[in-house]
């Protein structure tokens, strides 16, 4: 353990918390986001601890494979701009981003007992679009198969993700994907404001390429 960054100790916990829960449903219904619980009940963990667990390996595998390809970046981002509080940072980063995009969730559905969500969706896109605001143009891959630049998969991620939700036709909640991106934007913005320079410097060289 003392040799995996906080970004793999997180991937860790979850991948062993959500396997637990997948056999164990008593578990999984005491760790999921339940707003009516929550507002009934005041069981504010659930805002956490929701983003440990998942719906299906499929969905636990793409949030984790996602989360190790950029929290590493992030969390040695902030270790750079802020020594000695880039764990602080990474944590405020990827928790805070569960918690902020459950929030919508919760206050829309807080009186509807069988509304539940699951997964760390939220918190992923949240250093998933940090990671863009320092390498706006590295290449990502829609389907792991399609390249595009970065800052085209942010717009074409934020496209999707409102789109989605207004159609509301699926059991995905696009909502946690779009607030949890927009608060990993805005946190990053706030803890180095420098970042915007760096992403409108990247983009500009980019475009004068074509």
């Amino acid at each position: 353990m003392a040799d995996l960054s906080l970004n793999e100790i997180l991937i860790l916990i979850t991948v062993l918390v959500s396997i637990l829960a997948f056999r164990n449903y008593e578990l999984l219904g005491k760790l999921l986001m339940n707003p009516y619980l929550i507002n009934r009940r005041q069981e504010y963990w659930r805002f956490i601890t929701s983003g440990f667990v998942h719906a299906d390996f499929g969905h636990l595998f793409f949030n984790m494979f996602t989360l190790f390809s950029f929290g590493n970046m992030m969390e040695s981002v902030y270790n750079q701009i802020s020594p000695g509080n880039g764990p602080f940072l990474y944590l405020l980063l990827y928790i805070g981003g569960i918690i902020v995009s459950d929030l919508p969730s919760f206050f829309k559905h807080k009186n509807n007992f069988n509304y539940n969500s699951l997964g760390a969706s939220g918190g992923v896109s949240s250093v998933l679009f940090a990671a863009i605001l320092f390498a706006p143009t590295q290449s990502l891959h829609i389907y792991g198969v399609i390249p595009v630049p970065a800052v085209l998969f942010a717009l074409l991620y934020t496209w999707y993700s409102i789109y989605m939700s207004r159609r509301s036709m699926d059991n995905i909640n696009h909502d946690a994907h779009l607030y949890g991106a927009l608060y990993g934007v805005i946190i990053t913005i706030i803890i180095y404001p420098k970042v915007l320079m760096i992403f409108t410097e990247q983009v500009l060289d980019w475009l004068r390429g074509f």
